[in-house]
């Protein structure tokens, strides 16, 4: 009996970080044909994260352009995956989060007459602009996916709500803490020059399109301050190569406290996040890392699709008011009751076993 195909589409790097676990399952499983596909949206960040997790692409769509709108970007990777699809056939495809990638690779499957799965769905913030596009990229794909892979009870009450049939909803946890395990398992190198090798940090990302402007310089200008107060904790600051961001970001060049490095390789990111005294960011998968390894975290975003962590206390939602997130991570940093409530590890977005949960179901189909 011929094993089923089954094409797992990707991107971006959260995509490959959050999929590899899946697909590391899938091999180990060997109950399906398992074809890797790059858009290209991510084009030189995606092949290492594959390769430190043993993995590889079977095909490379190479969709990027510098500049590209997210429109563009969803035209190409139809236009390329589209005559891919319909030479391999694939049983069924998969796909990740809510990037541009993953709901221009279900449209594609969609138009292909090819189920889709979507593990990480369910997640809303209910608000079609905030984070734009990617909640109108989950939302969509749950319009077309016949099986979704929930991390939280939460994300598949969501999904019910909208009127997702129970019977193609399973909660599964969500990947991203399979490969921060795999990632703490292995040796990893000290994060470069200039960042500190030894010591706690804060650890600053802050990269979503609706930060982009007035609002980034707000969180810069907060984050300077903090920087200032706090001298004895380095502000380490991986700046995203998106000149939305890396051209505010120098404006800090050179402040005492605060150290700007570019974008770190997995291994590296989650070694500085085990000495990370407070997290700062708008990522997603961050605030997921951050729960599982007990470090509070600091939201700089107006809404956010992972509640759980807020409402456990592990989280404060401080948007992009500069007094907000100073006080909160003012807070965090000198009340050590605060940060003992806070600095718990949480079990709200899996148990690290989420890859082979989700392979079973993708082979076995229960």
């Amino acid at each position: 009996m011929a094993r089923p195909k089954i094409a797992v589409v990707l991107g971006t790097r959260p995509e490959a970080v959050k999929l590899a676990p899946v697909l590391l399952a899938l091999r180990r499983n060997r109950g399906a044909d398992v074809r890797v596909v790059l858009t290209g949206q991510h084009e030189s960040l995606v092949p290492p994260v594959l390769s430190f997790f043993g993995l590889r692409a079977d095909e490379d769509l190479r969709s990027m352009r510098a500049g590209q709108t997210p429109g563009e970007a969803a035209g190409r990777i139809l236009e390329r995956l589209d005559p891919w699809l319909r030479r391999e056939r694939p049983g069924r495809v998969v796909v990740q989060g809510d990037t541009v990638s993953a709901l221009a690779a279900a449209q594609a499957a969609f138009f292909a007459g090819i189920p889709v799965a979507h593990v990480e769905a369910g997640l809303r913030t209910f608000d079609f602009r905030d984070p734009f596009p990617e909640e109108a990229c989950r939302t969509l794909i749950s319009k077309i996916a016949d099986l979704h892979f929930a991390p939280t009870p939460g994300a598949s009450a969501n999904l019910r709500a909208e009127g997702v049939p129970a019977r193609g909803i399973r909660v599964v946890g969500n990947p991203v803490l399979d490969a921060l395990e795999f990632a703490r398992s292995r040796p990893r190198p000290a994060p470069p020059p200039p960042a500190p090798s030894v010591g706690d940090v804060i650890l600053f990302t802050c990269h979503r399109r609706e930060n982009f402007g007035a609002p980034m310089l707000r969180v810069l200008g907060a984050l300077r301050r903090i920087a200032r107060r706090h001298p004895e904790t380095p502000v380490v600051f991986p700046v995203h190569p998106n000149p939305e961001v890396s051209g505010p970001a120098r404006l800090l060049a050179g402040e005492p406290g605060i150290v700007l490095v570019s974008p770190l390789s997995y291994p590296v990111l989650t070694r500085l996040l085990e000495r990370a005294r407070l997290v700062m960011t708008d990522s997603g998968g961050l605030q997921e890392e951050s729960s599982w390894l007990g470090r509070p975290v600091v939201i700089l975003r107006e809404k956010t699709e992972r509640p759980e962590l807020v409402e456990a206390g592990g989280a404060v939602l401080a948007g992009t008011d500069p007094d907000r997130i100073e006080a909160e991570a003012e807070r965090i940093l000198s009340d050590p009751r605060v940060r003992s409530r806070m600095a718990r590890p949480r079990r709200l977005f899996g148990d690290a076993r989420s890859g082979p949960r989700i392979a079973r179901y993708l082979v076995g189909g229960h």
